[in-house]
């Protein structure tokens, strides 16, 4: 089967959904099947080995720039790659901090959406005309319906492929937008959802949630569970220590719910007779952020807790798998209601146990893969007690590692993703 495969880069970030793609793509090719991993804003940014196209679609800074001017909109595509669209450039402007407001965010989303008979319709000309000289695709996959707006012109200039579109997070951003962009973007969406044969969510959860978010008919929505590579994983039963260690491995965000963890890590520490404990963080950290993380550093120094902590930075995924096995439990209270959850399959994969907030796709992980314990979200007092028995009973931490280990392998490898999402096809 020939599929082209359309991924959005998050540029010198690390991003889930592009990290996601990446392994179903990879997977796929390795079953044989001719995918074209085709990046669109910015080249993709992954732990492992990289399968998307060398060329950029979309490129940021070509639409950064006709956003911005008109005069843009008009010069031959040509100059832009020479100029704008090729890699070097879009790494070197992604390591720039280019001041984007809320407004000018919303702006750009609607663009987007508004296909071609918005301000962008050069981009949309230039990947129709690239495909119309390539082999017929059988299947065009979207990685989210904020980019929905190819469907129609990329059918027609493929001669008709399937249309499919993934469903992995996309109203988090939404419901960030400032009005009118919101309700617009969501408008514009809605109208295009004709032109898509297939929406697959990632979660059975997150299906139901878009079906209602953006009136998606139940016909045409099928649940692809996310999956990983397992590749370096490793589960091993953890040698008895002195110290237990809490892990946070997720983007440094307050949406990722660290000021959670912190918050219950200082209930837990002025409790008599919990052992000695430390608590490991590890994540991707915007500029935005770092005030964020500051703050919550100064709250555990403030409680004599400031030695028991320590930040590891952004992790290659041979640092990751270590730090996913080398700690005891990995916790991520996640203000947002995750729809995937990829460091929940990681650390499982590594023999490491997880306590998550019962929300999401969480529960739905859990119950399949088994692994961890649920606990009431935005409750640092239940989170403390929930930390506190897990600290407290390595038997139950070792079954609950070995029970995951084996539940990521049966129904959360890529192998099983790939499969899913082939089903989806027919």
């Amino acid at each position: 089967m020939r599929i082209l495969h359309v991924t959005a880069g998050a540029a010198n970030m690390f991003c889930g959904s592009c990290m996601r793609d990446n392994a179903l793509a990879a997977e796929l090719i390795r079953q044989g099947h001719d995918v074209v991993l085709m990046p669109v804003y910015t080249p993709t940014l992954t732990d492992e080995e990289n399968v998307s196209d060398g060329r950029v679609f979309f490129g940021g800074i070509s639409v950064y720039l006709q956003q911005k001017s008109a005069i843009f909109r008009y010069t031959p595509a040509f100059l832009d790659r020479l100029l704008f669209d090729n890699s070097w450039a879009l790494r070197r402007a992604s390591q720039k901090s280019i001041g984007v407001t809320p407004q000018f965010l919303g702006e750009m989303t609607v663009d987007m959406l508004k296909g071609e008979t918005g301000p962008i319709a050069k981009e949309f000309r230039k990947i129709a005309d690239w495909l119309r000289s390539e082999p017929k695709f059988d299947v065009i996959c979207l990685p989210f319906t904020l980019l929905i707006a190819m469907a129609e012109p990329l059918r027609r200039a493929s001669g008709g492929a399937l249309i499919v579109c993934s469903l992995q997070g996309e109203d988090l951003f939404l419901e960030g937008l400032p009005e009118p962009y919101k309700s617009e973007s969501k408008r514009l969406i809605k109208a295009a959802l004709s032109h898509v044969d297939r929406f697959l969510a990632v979660s059975a959860y997150y299906a139901a949630f878009m079906s209602s978010y953006l009136d998606i008919p139940k016909a045409k929505l099928r649940v692809v569970p996310i999956g990983i590579s397992l590749d370096g994983c490793h589960a091993s039963p953890k040698p008895p220590r002195d110290v237990a260690k809490i892990g946070f491995f997720a983007r440094i965000d307050p949406a990722k719910g660290l000021q959670h963890l912190c918050e219950a890590y200082r209930v837990l520490r002025h409790r008599p007779g919990v052992p000695a404990t430390r608590l490991e963080i590890a994540g991707y950290m915007l500029p935005e952020h770092r005030e964020f993380f500051e703050g919550e550093m100064e709250k555990m120094r403030q409680a004599g807790l400031g030695p028991e902590v320590a930040y590891h930075g952004a992790l290659s995924r041979e640092e990751k798998m270590r730090f996913l096995r080398d700690i005891d439990i990995l916790c991520v209270p996640t203000e947002y209601v995750e729809p995937k959850g990829l460091f929940v399959l990681e650390a499982l994969a590594n023999g490491t146990p997880v306590v998550l907030p019962a929300h999401g796709a969480f529960p739905e992980i859990l119950a399949r893969a088994g692994g961890g314990i649920l606990v009431e979200p935005n409750n640092s007092h239940a989170l403390a007690d929930s930390l506190q028995n897990m600290i407290c009973d390595a038997d139950r931490r070792a079954e609950l590692a070995a029970q995951g280990a084996e539940g990521v392998r049966r129904y959360y490898s890529a192998t099983e993703m790939a499969a899913a999402q082939l089903a989806a096809f027919v």
